[in-house]
């Protein structure tokens, strides 16, 4: 008897296949519909994105159908007509076609917030349930969505039902030779994936839509959740250690610093000429998600920050800083270590990360009382463990989870009776800049200098916040949240104003990244541009700075102009210096971006290096090929960034 995989015990298994891969194209012609503008579609490109999104969804469905395939395997053909394998057929079928719809959903979801497939973003979400439940759940009608999937599901099950595939399935006679060789190609060919198809196979064309487009979601989800971390020596190109770090030395040395360290270190003291101004408190506010394009001073007509832009005639004003991330802990890092981003997950969240070299630390050997605010919960994204080991206490509205948390500060939760408005992802920003404000009384009544690093939190999807304080209704999307943001600094700024300590404190206003990184490049410059302020800086007056930097730049830059003396172990420069070149580093999870000038290295797995020119005016990357001292300096930053974290040299 010839074997007809169609008809044998293996029918349903070859009928999902045909709707998981159906769904998923389905999918992906609405993703270009979504996005057509920017996915620049000629008929070579649709090949490549269907032909490689095929490929990706055949692998999902292996990987998805080799419970099931195990248990036909196994099944003894007495049984395959009995109640037990229609049960557990079903059952193991449905949930197969649930996940399945679900992660569809879920896809759809992510696409509109992110332009990308599953990524690292979503591996956290996956981690921190309760912040994102809520957020979806006030973001979108969850129960007509869980109805809509779970009537889809039900749905499907009629059809394959309808279709005969599982009365074929039960009334099979498959021997068991031909199961063990199904068995055995199957098993042949997920080997296949595991070792050879690798999600950055789809990362080939020069467009990042196409990338994603070609990709699977499942599959994404996955390859982002076992990639946390790359190992830069074992990925990326490399210079001898000697080499790597003599380059570094050379770019960070500096007019009035000395290192101090070994060869293989970046340990540096700075000493400026003449003596310290005053130790002014410092309150440096993180602004959730926000772009330098929302402001006016930006060319923004919305007008939705008034106070920002007015603040910035009054400023220390930055108007070419870039974030080194696309994430909140990434813009963590950079302000709080003045580190470039290594590959993989931020060092926030890695292991490793306790009693690190940090700005904080500088305050402390100067007397200061370090602080980090949130309005949530700082149990997310290991926010609380990673200030909490490096010196900071905790101010932040918690739910008392402290799961793995052994940090020796203290921590403080905001009280109930302190709050006047909430969302999933914590208080608004006014009840949080009402904690600080308190907070700043008490350390000023003790007579204790202070640096607070504050990470708002409103302006985050669901763009919630309390009523009748802006004109834009509460909910009603970004730009509302955005004004709300702008209104809450204005208020806080006013309030501030009447307190004793205001005339010796420092305000710095600066994003964490940019709203959004999706772009027309895998690295999107423009998507990494946010704005920065630091506003009444004792004795300094207004200063627009339009050259190029970033994040880890800002506290060098005004630690000059206070004149201080210190210690450090980062790789952030003075802007204000006159040998200082313009450069800033800029990344994704897996490419490190470092330009100079209008020159932009990218530095990807495989040792795979790019160069481009940067035209600003049309952020347009042109492929340029530029001189190998310039790839030798990206290299030299990145290698010894990670070299250092991984060895330790970070530390205190």
């Amino acid at each position: 008897m010839t074997f007809n995989p169609l008809k044998s015990r293996y029918a349903v298994l070859y009928a999902f296949a045909v709707f998981f891969i159906t769904a998923s194209i389905s999918l992906r012609i609405a993703f270009i519909y979504v996005s057509l503008k920017d996915t620049e579609l000629t008929l070579k490109s649709a090949l490549s994105i269907f032909t490689k999104g095929l490929i990706f969804d055949f692998g999902v469905v292996l990987y998805f159908g080799l419970l099931y395939a195990i248990y036909l395997l196994l099944l003894p053909q007495k049984l395959n007509r009995s109640s037990f394998n229609k049960v557990i057929s079903y059952i193991i079928v449905f949930l197969m076609i649930l996940i399945s719809v679900f992660s569809f959903f879920a896809e759809f979801t992510f696409w509109g917030e992110f332009e990308s497939r599953f990524n690292f973003i979503a591996v956290d979400y996956l981690i921190y349930t309760h912040e994102v439940v809520n957020n979806i759940n006030e973001s979108y009608p969850l129960p007509y969505l869980i109805s809509g999937v779970v009537t889809i599901t039900i749905a499907v099950m009629v059809l394959l039902i309808r279709t005969n595939n599982f009365s074929d399935s039960f009334k099979s006679n498959t021997r068991f030779k031909w199961r063990l060789i199904h068995s055995l190609i199957m098993g042949l060919l997920i080997a296949v994936y595991a070792l050879y198809i690798n999600n950055s196979w789809a990362e080939k064309s020069e467009n990042r839509y196409q990338n994603e487009l070609s990709k699977a979601g499942i599959y994404s989800f996955f390859s982002a959740f076992k990639n946390n971390e790359l190992n830069y020596e074992q990925f990326y190109s490399l210079l001898s250690n000697e080499q790597a770090f003599a380059i570094t030395r050379s770019l960070l040395k500096e007019p009035g610093s000395r290192y101090t360290g070994n060869l293989q270190s970046i340990r540096k003291n700075i000493k400026p000429l003449g003596g310290e101004q005053q130790l002014p408190n410092v309150i440096m506010v993180v602004l959730e998600s926000f772009s330098a394009d929302f402001m006016g001073k930006f060319g923004n007509e919305r007008k939705i920050t008034p106070v920002l832009d007015s603040l910035a005639d009054h400023s220390l004003f930055f108007t070419n800083m870039y974030a080194t991330g696309t994430r909140t802990v990434r813009g963590m890092e950079a302000l709080t270590l003045a580190v470039p981003p290594t590959p993989g997950n931020s060092i926030v969240r890695r292991e490793k990360n306790k009693q690190l070299s940090t700005i904080g630390s500088i305050f402390r050997t100067k007397g200061y009382q370090t602080t980090f605010f949130y309005g949530g919960d700082g149990y997310f994204d290991n926010m609380n463990q990673y200030f909490g080991s490096n010196g900071f206490d905790i101010v932040d509205r918690g739910r008392k989870l402290a799961i793995g948390d052994d940090y020796k500060t203290r921590r403080t939760m905001i009280p109930d009776n302190e709050v006047n408005f909430e969302n999933a992802w914590g208080i608004c920003d006014q009840d949080l800049f009402g904690a600080v404000l308190k907070d700043a009384d008490s350390k000023f009544t003790a007579k204790q200098s202070f640096y607070n690093f504050v990470m708002t939190t409103s302006n985050h999807r669901p763009f919630t916040y309390p009523e009748r304080k802006i004109d834009i209704p509460s909910g009603s999307g970004r730009d509302g949240a955005v004004k709300y943001t702008d209104f809450a600094i204005g208020q806080f700024l006013k309030q501030a104003k009447s307190k004793p300590w205001f005339s010796n404190t420092i305000f710095i206003f600066i994003a964490d990244h940019c709203a959004s990184s999706a772009g027309k490049n895998e690295i999107d410059v423009a998507k990494y541009h946010i704005p920065a302020l630091v506003y009444n800086i004792p004795n300094s007056r207004p200063t627009r700075i339009d050259k190029i930097c970033s994040q880890i730049d800002l506290y060098p830059t005004l630690f000059s102009l206070l004149n201080w003396s210190y210690i450090n172990n980062n790789y952030g420069k003075n802007v204000l210096d006159s040998t200082y070149v313009p450069r800033t580093m800029i990344a994704t999870y897996q490419k490190l971006g470092f330009m100079k000038n209008d020159s932009l290295v990218i530095l990807s797995p495989r040792r795979k290096v790019e160069s481009a020119f940067y035209d600003r005016s049309t952020n347009e990357q042109k492929k340029e090929k530029v001189s190998q001292q310039l790839i030798n300096e990206a290299i030299a930053y990145y290698q010894t960034a990670y070299y250092l974290y991984s060895k330790g040299g970070l530390k205190e």
